[in-house]
């Protein structure tokens, strides 16, 4: 079967290895894009359109959860979404977060026998599936692998320490409208103002309760009492109105389905 991939690893070896294995188990499979960082996974990937992406979780830049969580919000409609391959040095009780949204993943030190049992389902769910379901069902499995994941118990984030000059802002979570990624900051945006920390998304999610506060794009989680309203636009978009804020905030397909409605 012929079928094009994408790998993202960013340890020299790991993909070399990854890649002469591939051939030898899979000799129909084209490799079209190898890269060594998350960015530049998410544009390859979005350019080459592969029907495989091997993502490692752990790379400079965007990590391959991160790439995913990118793809589905940006791939276009209509066409087959890419099987997704994670490559992970993750503990077991990460490893059966995977097991349970049924993704393919790889531990490091790669095993050939391993990597065959991998090759062999990604041959037989590219053969049997469609257009139709691959974007949804991967959807579904990403929504369970970042909840699953994404946030921690680590502890609870109760106070925003803002800097801006001399001045330390010190900004109760309480207070906090949404957060926003912004380069390799945070806006933290409350009723009256607005805040930039020095983090990132990613290590500010753990420290969220995700029952106040929503993720509802990528970049942004809106804490839920702010959100007044949802509409849907006919061209599919769909967009929050705030309580004390003026702006609409965007929702990604990714995170639609939290406003179905009753």
């Amino acid at each position: 079967m012929t079928a094009r991939a994408l790998i993202a690893e960013d340890e020299p070896l790991l993909l070399q290895g990854l890649r002469d294995d591939l051939r030898a188990l899979w000799p129909e499979l084209q490799v079209v894009a190898a890269v060594a960082d998350g960015d530049s996974a998410l544009q390859a990937a979005l350019a080459q359109r592969p029907q495989v992406c091997f993502l490692d979780i752990r790379m400079p830049g965007a990590s391959g959860l991160e790439v995913a969580q990118a793809l589905a919000e940006d791939w276009p409609d209509g066409e087959a979404f890419p099987l997704l391959v994670f490559v992970t040095a993750y503990d077991q009780y990460a490893l059966q977060a995977f097991d349970a949204q049924a993704v393919d993943y790889l531990v490091k030190p790669l095993q050939r026998e391993r990597l065959a049992e991998c090759v062999q389902r990604l041959r037989a769910r590219l053969a049997e599936r469609t257009p139709a379901d691959a974007l949804p069902q991967a959807m579904e499995q990403l929504r369970g692998l970042l909840a699953a994941v994404g946030r921690g118990s680590a502890e609870r984030l109760e106070v925003i320490q803002a800097a801006v000059g001399n001045t330390v802002h010190l900004v109760p979570v309480d207070e906090v409208v949404y957060f926003e990624a912004a380069d390799k900051y945070v806006r933290v945006v409350t009723a009256q103002r607005e805040h930039l920390i020095r983090t990132s998304l990613r290590e500010l999610l753990p420290r969220l309760d995700a029952q106040q506060f929503w993720q509802v794009h990528r970049g942004t989680v809106v804490r839920a009492r702010s959100i007044a309203s949802a509409q849907r636009h006919e061209s599919g978009k769909l967009t929050l109105t705030l309580r004390e804020r003026p702006e609409p905030l965007t929702v990604s397909r990714l995170y639609a389905h939290r406003f179905k409605g009753q």
